[in-house]
């Protein structure tokens, strides 16, 4: 009993001692919030205070010290997350990850992204303000680096801190770029289809903007498998420890429909969930500037952002700025393949990966006129028959330091159209709002037309060059609203209307939001910043209940249990919300993923089945192709001697969808509510160890609304009937000119990407219910308010 005793002794010291070390630990390595400390660059004192869930207000004598402070701050936040940036476009997560990161480094190597930002730095004004401004905001990151606690993560990892530099800033904008794009996604698998089905079948999936009915308004033969290439960049994305960004909301109401009569601004962009979260929040203030802006983890200027004059935020644009080219090699010489005007050779990078503890991967890249050979770069495809990814990004100049700096420094309308027309790619649409009482909307990008019959949602011919983009369009031509007489502009990620009679092409998501937004908009006309926070937390689905009305009209009512007709009777009530307590989410959701399952698998396979759940296309088509009784993919094409109907694959798709909610719930339909299956955790690179994850993740939590309603919270369709969110608004804003000192901004978990940090998830609980907090302005609650760090100039 005795030996017992010491024993258990023994053991509680040992925890103790961790657990005073660990707090000690955790005591040392946290940010620094107060206080004073020298910061070698800066010409006079600078003064950051931090507010009660952590954002910086940088209070400076010139903009130049106050991106060094910006630098700096940003770094004992964000260091580990802008370690992971700088790594993706490169290719070198292998260095810290190992092997299992080499697909991915494999990929994004390939893709030139560094090569085009070396262009376009080495073609900078380095005497620009943007160029200047840049480097005191790298300096300021380098003196954290040389300075500052190192991150835990970089010490589990075994990680050596190195220098920051402007390659860095423009490598993360182009893995911005890549993330936003979705033909890569889709193409392929279009292409597959087509070649195994014939055109017939596609005429469901409204390839051709047919679906796209809620409009932004302006003012079989032998070839290779390419699925591979929508499977493999769709699982490298998906895999990545930075998630993509993917969809958005965004209205901007003038003062004629606002209650205090002047605009109100709404910005929610939806973007893969991570821990730390996408955004870190900064609000600058000099003489002669000021901004309150969100950042991306090692860039200098804010993507969205507002003062006391303006407003601005983003959605994507989901235009189609790559296009998949098949290229024909030469019958005798692999090293070169046809053109329009003859053979060419293939240019060749040759790319060295280091990979952790492991001898370096060496990589040679072929490159056509269009672009690089991505078979090369991923796994699955025939080597003798090329594809080729053609990207605007990295074939127009790259103009993105200059343009986030003109956003971000705009001194009036006239001028923040300028930096818009800067951005080549991605696609986006930039959302504009001011004091002034204006509203605009602008879609960015460099837009290009290819010959009539091309059609680019399929893979491309790449050897006769008929298939090559015809003209660039002028800025001009590219979608737009300012100050539009229905006194709103919006983006849902929808398509916007024809311009000269030219849709444009692209990978456009379904009206729902859209229609929800106009529907909400144009009922009133006394808009305040709390019933916009009510809206922007908006989860009913303007879609789903007609959707449910069409489904019911195919059932066999005949052939429906008891159980089956009560489930029924629950989605026949259900005015499309997806709230907490709800049971009809639940039973809808598993139905439509069975029936797609039922109605596509048969003919995609498994795997491309998978696919193409992640595609825009699937959501698009869901509502439309229920209703076509004579659609050929009713029929299971597995069966023989046997034709489906709509009827039977409807039916048979609901009783599976009842009896797998039995086995996965119980038999009390009123126990099957939608917090029980729909759940999110934010996920930290480190977390997927499972010792690490109650340390690193945050969450899980059980959270209202949906794919495609405001509150848009997407997730994967599986088998066993539980829907992890993936991502969703990436934060939530509402600038009110009428009040601009107290708008309000809410972000996912929380401001700082340090574990041992109070901030590190003080804001899960609040966005999860809809709450905000205030992004302030007035600087006497700020200083009242606020923890106190004050940089010393360091004239060593």
């Amino acid at each position: 009993m005795k030996i017992v005793k010491k024993v258990l002794v023994v053991i509680v010291s040992i925890l103790a001692l961790l657990i005073l070390a660990l707090v000690g630990y955790a005591f040392y390595s946290k940010p620094k919030y107060e206080g004073e400390l020298p910061l070698k660059n800066i010409q006079k004192e600078t003064t950051v205070y931090f507010d009660e869930f952590g954002v910086p207000h940088i209070y400076a004598e010139n903009t130049t010290d106050a991106m060094e402070a910006l630098g700096y701050v940003h770094a004992q936040d964000r260091l580990w997350q802008m370690e992971l940036m700088r790594r993706i476009a490169p290719g070198r997560l292998s260095e810290i990850f190992g092997s299992v990161a080499l697909k991915n480094d494999k990929f994004f190597t390939g893709l030139g992204i560094e090569e085009a930002s070396a262009k376009a730095i080495a073609q900078l004004d380095k005497n620009s303000p943007s160029y200047q401004l840049t480097q005191a905001y790298l300096d300021g990151i380098n003196q954290y680096i040389a300075e500052g606690k190192t991150p835990i993560e970089f010490q589990l990892l075994g990680i050596q801190k190195q220098k920051f530099e402007i390659k860095d800033v423009y490598n993360i904008f182009g893995y911005m770029a890549f993330s936003f794009a979705m033909a890569q996604k889709s193409d392929p698998l279009m292409t597959d289809l087509r070649n195994k089905y014939g055109m017939e079948y596609l005429k469901d999936f409204g390839l051709e903007s047919e679906f796209n009915t809620t409009k932004i308004k302006n003012a079989k033969e032998n070839v290779q498998e390419y699925s591979a290439i929508a499977k493999s960049v769709a699982s490298l994305l998906d895999q990545s420890p930075i998630p993509p960004f993917i969809g958005s909301n965004s209205w901007v109401i003038a003062p004629q429909k606002t209650k205090n009569g002047k605009v109100i601004f709404a910005n929610d962009p939806h973007i893969g969930f991570s821990q730390p979260g996408t955004w870190y929040e900064a609000h600058l203030v000099t003489p002669d500037y000021e901004m309150y802006g969100c950042y991306l983890a090692g860039t200098p200027f804010p993507l969205l952002g507002h003062n006391h004059q303006y407003a601005y935020g983003l959605t994507m644009f989901e235009n189609d700025d790559i296009d998949l080219y098949q290229e024909e090699n030469s019958a005798t010489d692999v090293t070169k393949y046809n053109t329009p005007t003859g053979l060419s050779a293939y240019e060749t990078r040759t790319k060295t990966i280091k990979v952790k503890d492991t001898s370096d991967v060496v990589i040679n890249v072929k490159v056509s006129r269009h672009g690089p050979i991505v078979n090369d770069l991923i796994d699955g495809l025939q080597k003798d028959k090329p594809v080729a990814l053609s990207w605007i990004y990295t074939q127009q100049p790259i103009l993105i330091l200059d343009a986030v700096y003109a956003l971000s420094h705009a001194k009036d309308k006239a001028d923040f159209q300028k930096g818009v027309q800067l951005i080549a790619a991605p696609g986006l649409n930039v959302m504009y709002g001011d004091a002034k009482g204006n509203v605009a909307w602008w879609a960015t990008g460099k837009l290009y037309k290819h010959n009539v019959g091309v059609n680019p949602n399929f893979i491309l011919d790449g050897a006769s060059g008929k298939d090559d983009i015809k003209e660039y369009l002028d800025f001009s031509k590219n979608p737009s609203a300012v100050n539009p007489s229905w006194n709103y502009v919006y983006s849902a990620n929808n398509q916007p209307e024809a311009i000269d009679g030219f849709l444009y092409p692209g990978y456009y998501l379904p009206e729902d939001r859209a229609k929800r937004i106009v529907q909400l908009l144009d009922s009133k006309s006394n808009w305040d910043k709390e019933s916009a926070s009510k809206m922007i937390f908006d989860n009913t689905s303007s879609v789903a209940p007609s959707v449910v009305q069409n489904l019911t009209t195919a059932l066999d009512n005949n052939a429906l249990s008891k159980t089956e007709k009560e489930a029924l009777v629950v989605l026949k009530n259900w005015k499309g919300s997806n709230n907490l307590a709800e049971v009809a989410p639940t039973i809808y959701n598993k139905w439509i993923y069975l029936y797609l399952k039922n109605t596509f698998q048969d003919e995609m396979g498994e795997a491309g089945f998978k696919q193409f759940l992640s595609t825009h296309i699937m959501k698009q088509v869901v509502a439309r192709q229920i209703v076509n009784t004579q659609s050929l993919w009713w029929d299971n094409v597995t069966t023989k001697n046997e034709k489906e109907t709509r009827e039977q694959i409807i039916t048979k798709s609901f009783k599976e969808a009842i009896a797998a909610l039995e086995g996965q719930l119980g038999k009390s339909i009123t126990a099957w509510t939608w917090n029980k299956v729909h759940t999110v955790e934010h996920q930290h690179p480190l977390g997927k160890v499972n010792a690490l994850k109650p340390f690193f993740n945050v969450g899980p939590f059980e959270v209202s609304g949906s794919m495609e309603v405001i509150n848009n919270l997407f997730f994967d369709f599986t088998e066993d009937g539980k829907y992890l969110v993936k991502g969703g608004p990436s934060t939530r804003r509402i600038i009110d000119f009428s009040d601009i000192e107290n708008s309000w901004s809410i972000l996912p978990t929380g401001q700082s990407g340090n574990p041992m940090s109070p901030h590190y998830k003080d804001q899960a609980e609040m966005y999860n219910t809809g709450k905000f907090r205030k992004m302030k302005l007035n600087k006497a609650e700020i200083v009242r308010t606020s923890t106190k760090l004050v940089f010393i100039p360091n004239k060593k």
